[in-house]
C-alpha cells in the first residue's frame, strides 16, 4: 500500500471508531465530536476508561496494536457496564463491533470509578500475560531479535548452532511492513504449515533512525531477496510463495559491497574499487583445496580433521585415488597441511568456468571471477542499455515497483521512454565466509536496504550437535560478542559472578528486612 492508500484506509478507520462510539463519548461527559478527530480520539478514549495516556502510542505501532485493540474493546464495554464474560466473547469475536450493538440500543451507564484491578486470579493471570507479550514483542520488533545460524556459509566466524542475539538498534529498527501477524513469530506458525500472517494490509517502508551505517565487512542479517521457500500449503504445482518483504526468509552473511562500491572477484578475493578487500581478523574465509598423497605415507584422517578444526557443516573431504578434496579449508590450515608427512601438493580450486547461475545470469563469470560490477546508491543514476539492463531490471521492477516495458533497444518504464534509472534506495552485497558452499549475492543479486533486519552482536549459546553431554555447549563460544578485535573471549563466567553477587546481595537485603521488621 501506499501513503496516500494507508492515509485512505486510517479516515476510514476513524470515521468507524466514530460511528460506533460517539454516544458513549457523550454519556461519558465529553463532545460527540471528540469521538472523530485522529489520534485526539484515542487520547479522549484512554481518560474515558480511566487508562493511561501512553496507551494511545502502543494504538499505533505495527503489531503491538493488534494486542492492544482487543484490550480496550473490553476495557471500554466494562467502562459502560457490559462486564459479562458473554460481553467480553462478543467484543473480542465481532472485532469490536458489539460495541456498535451497546451505543446504539442499550441504555448506556458511565461507570468513571469502576476497579481497574482483575476481580479473579485468571483476569489477574490473562492481564500479566498480555503485558508480557506486549513488552516482549516491542523489544523483538524494534530493540533486538534472537536468531539461530542454520548453515555454515559463515563458519569459523558463526558455527551452525550459534544463538545470536541481532541487534535492530544498530542499522535502525524497521518498522514492520506486515501489520496483521502474529507477534514473536517469523513466516509460520509454529509446529505448523500455516501462515502467521496477512499479506494485506501492507505499510509502505520506514526505518528509525540507526546508530550506525552498514560498514564493509559487518556481518548482517536480511530477508532474503529472492525467497520463494515452500513453508506453508500451497496448491499443487505452485513454484514459491511470494511472502511480503519483512517475512522472507532472515540469511546472514557479511557485507562486502556498499551502496556505491566497485566490486569484482578475482580468483575468489573480492576486490573494491580496484583494492583487495582487508576482512577483519575475526573473520576466517574459506575455500575448496584438492591435496595431493604420495600414497606410500598413511595418513590419521579423523586426526588431521581435529588438526584442521573441520566440522561437518565447514568442510568434508573425499578420495579420489591419491587426491583429498576439501571443500571449506582456511589459508591458514592450508598451510599447514602442506607440512603433513604424506601430503606432496595443496592447491586452491578455482571456478574459472562460466556458469549461468551467477548473477546478472549472462552465462559470463563464475563465483570466483566476477564483476566489475556497480553497487546502486540511492539518488546516483545509471544508463539504461541492452548490456546494463540485467544488472538492473529486478531493481527497477521487483524492489522498486516500476513497470518495465523493453521493446528492442527501448526502455518504457511506467509509460514513458527512459534512457537512464534513478535509484530509490540503497542496496548491498553480501556474501559467505565460506566461498564455495554459500548461496549469496553472486547467485541473487543485491540486497535492497528496506530487506535489511539488523547487526548480530552476541552469542548467548552455541549448541554442538555432535558433542556429547556437557561437550555438547561449545562454552568458548557462549557470552561471546560478534564484533570486535582479536579472538573472540566469552563472558560466561563474568555472568556467572555478577548473578551469584546478586542473588548473594537479594537473600541478605531480604534477611536485613526481616531483622528490622
Amino acid at each position: 500500500m501506499t501513503f496516500y492508500a494507508w492515509f485512505v484506509f486510517f479516515l476510514a478507520v476513524q470515521i468507524i471508531h466514530f460511528l460506533g462510539t460517539w454516544k458513549l463519548y457523550q454519556t461519558a461527559g465529553r463532545k460527540s465530536w471528540e469521538a472523530a478527530i485522529p489520534i485526539y480520539n484515542a487520547i479522549v478514549l484512554m481518560k474515558i476508561i480511566n487508562r493511561p495516556t501512553w496507551w494511545t502510542l502502543l494504538l499505533f505501532i505495527p503489531i503491538i496494536n493488534l494486542i492492544m485493540f482487543p484490550v480496550v474493546w473490553v476495557e471500554t464495554l466494562k467502562t459502560f457496564g457490559k462486564k459479562s464474560t458473554l460481553d467480553t466473547l462478543l467484543g473480542l469475536f465481532t472485532l469490536g463491533f458489539y460495541i456498535y450493538y451497546v451505543n446504539y440500543t442499550q441504555k448506556l451507564e458511565y461507570h468513571k470509578d469502576r476497579k481497574l484491578t482483575p476481580e479473579n486470579k485468571t483476569g489477574d493471570t490473562i492481564s500479566s500475560l498480555l503485558f508480557a507479550i506486549i513488552v516482549a514483542t516491542l523489544v523483538h520488533t524494534y530493540v533486538v531479535q534472537p536468531y539461530t545460524i542454520p548453515t555454515s556459509s559463515l563458519e569459523k566466524s558463526l558455527l551452525i548452532g550459534d544463538f545470536l542475539f541481532v541487534s535492530k538498534l544498530n542499522y535502525g529498527p524497521r518498522v514492520p511492513m506486515t501489520t496483521v501477524a502474529l507477534p514473536m513469530v517469523h513466516d509460520s506458525i509454529p509446529m505448523t504449515k500455516s501462515k502467521s500472517y496477512l499479506s494485506w494490509p501492507q505499510l509502505p517502508y520506514l526505518r528509525l533512525p540507526a546508530i550506525q551505517k552498514i560498514k564493509r565487512s559487518d556481518i548482517v542479517v536480511f530477508n532474503w531477496p529472492v525467497d520463494t521457500v515452500h513453508y506453508f500449503f500451497e496448491p499443487k504445482g505452485r513454484p514459491g510463495v511470494i511472502k511480503p518483504i519483512d517475512k522472507k526468509s532472515n540469511y546472514v552473511k557479511r557485507c562486502v559491497g556498499i551502496p556505491g562500491d566497485s566490486l569484482s572477484i578475482r580468483d575468489g578475493f573480492v576486490f573494491i574499487n580496484g583494492k583487495k578487500l582487508v576482512l577483519p581478523e575475526r573473520a576466517k574465509p574459506q575455500y575448496s583445496y584438492s591435496v595431493a598423497l604420495d600414497g606410500k605415507t598413511p595418513i590419521d584422517f579423523e586426526s588431521l580433521l581435529r588438526e584442521l578444526d573441520i566440522t561437518d557443516g565447514a568442510g568434508f573431504k573425499t578420495e579420489k585415488r591419491d587426491t583429498l578434496y576439501f571443500r571449506a579449508l582456511t589459508e591458514a590450515s592450508a598451510e599447514r597441511l602442506k607440512n603433513t608427512p604424506g601430503i606432496t601438493a595443496v592447491k586452491r580450486e578455482i571456478d574459472r568456468g562460466n556458469d549461468n547461475a551467477i548473477f546478472p545470469h549472462i552465462n559470463k563469470w563464475s563465483q570466483d571471477n566476477f564483476g566489475p560490477i556497480y553497487i546502486p546508491e540511492a539518488g546516483k543514476t545509471v544508463a539504461l542499455t541492452n548490456e546494463s539492463l540485467p544488472f538492473y531490471k529486478d531493481i527497477i521492477t521487483n524492489y522498486e515497483g516500476n513497470k518495465l516495458e523493453i521493446q528492442g533497444s527501448k526502455f518504457i518504464i511506467n509509460g514513458k521512454p527512459e534512457t537512464t534509472y534513478t535509484f530509490k534506495q540503497n542496496y548491498y552485497w553480501m556474501m559467505g565466509d565460506n566461498r564455495h558452499n554459500s548461496e549469496d549475492s553472486r547467485y541473487w543479486g543485491y540486497v535492497p536496504e528496506n530487506h535489511i533486519v539488523g547487526k548480530p552482536v552476541f552469542i548467548w549459546l552455541s549448541w554442538d550437535t555432535n558433542g556429547k553431554g556437557i561437550n555438547k555447549i561449545r562454552w568458548s563460544r557462549v557470552f561471546t560478542t560478534v564484533d570486535g578485535e582479536g579472538q573472540p573471549q566469552s563472558y560466561f563466567k563474568y555472568f556467572l559472578i555478577v548473578l551469584a553477587l546478586f542473588f548473594v546481595g537479594d537473600y541478605f537485603w531480604k534477611k536485613r528486612r526481616e531483622n528490622k521488621a
